[in-house]
């Protein structure tokens, strides 16, 4: 491990493109001895690895040493860092650095995030949600679990995706790779979203959610899609629909949606965020019927490193090269 050095000043602009050609790089992720290798490669300057969510007095001070920063590293170390221009963060979630003061901050630093690194993965996470509850598979796996044999209490159940009314919350990446997974099975797909949604409005939303077998959240954390679906919107859900929420947690009040689970009311929910994570011992949803948790699971895949390090590097060329990077965060929008 080498330390970095000391920059010779302060950066007075967000001027990616003038990174000196020897820029230090703090990299807090989980990284094997070849994926290192293959970092230090990249980057002429000196490396410094951490460990992630590092409270070492050492990271730290690197870290405020250094130009350039790959990983999630704590939110008040980032501000610390006088010298840093680039901060490539391995998420695509921005949640951690939202309170940050962006318009001063915003002077000297550039972060970008992962954007559609996860389409595949966590479409692919929704996909199989829906299919695992409309099939009973998650029924199913339950029994085997329990060597119970239930054909004739199960099967009479089973629903078919085909033909089924989608509504996919948001209109970015993950949410067209959905609907385009989706597409086979003959699902009319809607989208919700306020520039080119086909349902702009929150009024409309509230007149049409009635009308869709499975409601999908893919939206980013904003203070404008916080609570989207409050109890009200929960309500209109139609009955038996399935309830997936694979973008943040706080977009749905959990205790409406265990109120609908446990009566019978909704078809089911997939969950892969949740308001508190981990989720705390004897929280409803444990133990509620017709939900599937995917615990934060869905981006992964892997090579889900190999990527991020792939990404990492395309941008660093088009930094070097006085290019405009990719996923640029926009705080002034929230994601």
């Amino acid at each position: 491990m080498v330390h970095a050095p000391h920059a010779p000043h302060a950066p007075q602009a967000c001027d990616p493109a003038a990174l000196p050609p020897d820029a230090a790089l703090y990299v807090e992720l989980a990284l094997d001895d070849a994926e290192r290798e293959r970092l230090r490669a990249v980057v002429p300057g000196p490396v410094w690895f951490a460990e992630q969510d590092s409270d070492s007095a050492d990271d730290a001070r690197v870290l405020a040493e250094s130009h350039i920063a790959l990983g999630n590293p704590r939110a008040d170390l980032v501000e610390k860092a006088p010298h840093l221009r680039w901060l490539q963060l391995a998420s695509v979630g921005i949640d951690r650095y939202a309170g940050l003061d962006w318009p001063v901050l915003g002077q000297r630093l550039t972060v970008t995030n992962l954007g559609g690194l996860f389409a595949d993965p966590v479409a692919e996470t929704c996909l199989a949600g829906i299919l695992a509850l409309y099939r009973g598979v998650d029924v199913l796996a339950g029994l085997r679990a329990g060597e119970s044999w239930s054909k004739l209490d199960v099967r009479p159940g089973l629903r078919l995706l085909s033909g089924a009314r989608v509504l996919i919350l948001g209109r970015g990446s993950i949410a067209l790779r959905l609907a385009e997974l989706l597409a086979p099975f003959g699902c009319s797909v809607a989208h919700f979203a306020r520039g080119d949604g086909d349902i702009r409005t929150r009024r409309e939303l509230d007149a049409r959610i009635p009308e869709f077998d499975v409601v999908v959240g893919l939206l980013p954390g904003t203070d404008d899609t916080a609570d989207l679906f409050d109890r009200r919107r929960v309500d209109r859900l139609r009955p038996g629909a399935v309830f997936v929420n694979a973008g943040r947690g706080t977009l749905a009040d959990e205790d409406a949606l265990v109120a609908a689970l446990a009566s019978g009311r909704l078809g089911g929910a997939v969950l892969d965020v949740t308001r508190e994570e981990p989720l705390p011992a004897g929280h409803p949803l444990w133990s509620c019927p017709n939900v599937i948790l995917t615990q934060h699971t869905a981006g992964g895949s892997r090579d889900e490193t190999r990527r991020i390090i792939d990404l990492f590097a395309d941008n660093w060329r088009r930094l070097t090269a006085g290019e405009p990077p990719r996923n640029v965060v926009r705080w002034s929008k929230g994601y």
